[in-house]
């Protein structure tokens, strides 16, 4: 369902943490997607496969940017701020409006995992979730060998919800996910005060 219509002004705007910039990815951005795309292991427990050369990172972004034009559920590219690198996305995979509920996907640069900073992108992506569109409940799921992603859902204040046996096929094999959920009127640790 296209956010266009709803709330124009709200639909992916740009997002601030302490260190990051959350925000739409443009075509300077290409080299830097590729930077961190091209890494088997940051594509090992994602949907998409190691990016083999620059154009496939701009075929990306010319996916992404569709997707902003027409108001869907897409990625904000995760820029350092101290550097202006973009060093992973974060964004929805889907959202319903009826249900008041969606899903958030993520992926980052390898040099820059262990540093809390998919934490801090995701409390800030929940925020939004919940303060601006409005929504009740955000899920998400991660590979069962993937737990590094599991703990930084549990820091957000998401709450395991159980296996899924087989959902996924990736890379060739049928995968495990864990799921997870937030509602907005779970407690959210690290977030910021109810405007």
């Amino acid at each position: 369902m296209s956010l266009i219509g709803r709330d124009p002004y709200a639909y992916m705007p740009e997002l601030e943490t302490p260190r990051l910039r959350l925000r739409k990815l443009t075509m300077r951005d290409a080299r830097d997607v590729f930077a961190y795309s091209r890494d088997p292991e940051v594509a090992r427990h994602v949907l998409w496969d190691a990016h083999r050369n620059i154009g496939e990172s701009r075929a990306y972004i010319r996916y992404m940017q569709r997707k902003y034009r027409m108001g869907e559920a897409a990625s904000w590219g995760i820029e350092w701020k101290a550097s202006g690198r973009i060093i992973g996305t974060i964004g929805f995979m889907w959202i319903q409006f009826e249900h008041a509920s969606a899903e958030v996907g993520y992926s980052l640069a390898r040099d820059m995992w262990g540093q809390g900073i998919m934490t801090e992108a995701l409390r800030e992506v929940i925020c939004y979730a919940f303060e601006t569109l409005r929504l009740n409940r955000v899920e998400a799921i991660h590979e069962v060998d993937n737990p590094a992603s599991g703990a930084v859902m549990r820091k957000c204040g998401m709450r395991y919800e159980g296996c899924l046996r087989q959902k996924l096929r990736n890379k060739g094999r049928y995968v495990d996910v864990d799921l997870y959920a937030i509602l907005r009127s779970d407690p959210r640790p690290g977030a910021k005060p109810p405007r």
